[in-house]
């Protein structure tokens, strides 16, 4: 189950371009730290937001699992969504709960991660869940998120939560159809997942909970396991992940441990297929991957970066003591790399995609293909699109 969550949610997107899609599109808001950090210069632009609410009592080892194992998936149909030829960027936030090693006084429930776009992140966090007994309280956690999250007031942006789990839609305190409310206030669907039989969701009403928030019911097998279909092109896109690598210049207090962190997360990947991370490679050649807080070539895009502010202690070892020409000439040499081997992949992937087309005998990946169908088919309402 929390595999097939995981690859229908994927994540949320960030539009490059000016123009809105909707005519009544609000600038975002900024007024607090959380938006104000994810959106410094990139004013009225939309979102996809993500949240992900998986239920890790001990019945869902396989959701976890699914979600980890086609999160790039997800990201990589996310990352063809455009609006007026603009692309969206990407955030994801993840809830878990109904696990005894909870705060129950909170209802069995935690933030593993606030609204994100650092991909290798959102990757760490997925692999830290475990499964634990407890108790599943659908409404509360759907009104935590609702609350906790900056879900900002731009008209354009794509809000979706997906909640995922096995157990009565109306257990606990809060009332799943409170909870409705609140989301349809905030123009946030919700969709639901249910691990298990399709009629049984719908008489322990997930499909009620879907339908009151504007959103979709599904249901999955949780414990079925992903299928990977391996192509001629994927040794090569491996190959070239191994020099995009070489191409990140980490610098500041935490440049060298994000570095380890996506080594980390490659390792991940790889643990479940050579595909999975041939997926996770095709991600990181998209305009989603950014890590501009810890990489040169990424930071250097920003309009509020200055060379002038780095302080030689912040930098790698390559390029202590040298001076900003220097630096400069280093980092866009190593821009000019990867954007060819970004290109590469992307051009590899094209090819990749297609001859898994023609090898598929079915849609057998179930929280992948849930997630993925209904965010299309919601993004429509706010004008989006699919280039591929």
């Amino acid at each position: 189950m929390m595999k097939t969550i995981l690859k229908i949610t994927a994540l949320s997107l960030c539009l490059f371009g000016f123009i809105a899609c909707n005519a009544n599109s609000k600038k975002p808001t900024t007024s607090d730290l959380a938006l104000a950090e994810t959106q410094t210069n990139i004013p009225n632009k939309q979102f996809i937001k993500v949240a992900l609410l998986l239920d890790t009592s001990n019945s869902m080892d396989g959701l976890i699992d699914q979600a980890k194992a086609q999160l790039w998936e997800i990201v990589n149909e996310l990352s063809y969504a455009q609006c007026d030829d603009a692309k969206p960027n990407l955030q994801i936030a993840i809830y878990e709960y109904g696990n005894d090693n909870l705060n129950g006084d909170e209802g069995f429930i935690r933030q593993v991660l606030p609204f994100s776009r650092d991909l290798d992140e959102i990757s760490n966090q997925l692999f830290s869940l475990t499964t634990n007994g407890g108790n599943e309280y659908c409404g509360q956690v759907i009104q935590t998120s609702l609350k906790q999250l900056n879900w900002g007031n731009n008209q354009d942006d794509l809000k979706l939560i997906f909640i995922a789990g096995n157990e009565p839609f109306t257990q606990g305190k809060v009332s799943y159809q409170d909870a409705a409310k609140l989301a349809v206030g905030k123009d946030v669907t919700i969709n639901t997942i249910f691990c298990g039989d399709y009629n049984q969701g719908i008489s322990s009403y997930w499909k009620n909970g879907a339908d009151l928030a504007n959103g979709d019911y599904m249901a999955i097998n949780q414990n079925h396991n992903t299928t990977y279909v391996a192509s001629p092109y994927d040794d090569k896109i491996l190959q070239l992940n191994q020099k995009l690598n070489q191409t990140y210049v980490a610098y500041g207090s935490a440049g060298r441990q994000k570095m380890t962190l996506q080594s980390e997360q490659d390792a991940n990947a790889e643990a479940y297929s050579s595909a999975n991370a041939v997926s996770r490679t095709v991600s990181k050649s998209s305009h989603l991957y950014k890590n501009d807080t810890w990489d040169l070539v990424d930071a250097e895009k920003n309009k509020s970066f200055k060379y002038e502010d780095l302080k030689d202690k912040d930098l790698p070892t390559e390029l202590k003591g040298k001076s900003t020409a220097q630096i400069k000439t280093y980092v866009a040499k190593k821009s000019e790399e990867r954007e060819k081997i970004q290109q590469e992949v992307q051009n590899l992937n094209e090819k990749r995609r297609v001859y898994i087309l023609q090898q598929q005998k079915e849609d057998d990946n179930g929280l992948e293909n849930a997630m993925i169908k209904a965010i299309k088919t919601q993004a429509k309402k706010k004008n989006y699109s699919w280039d591929k």
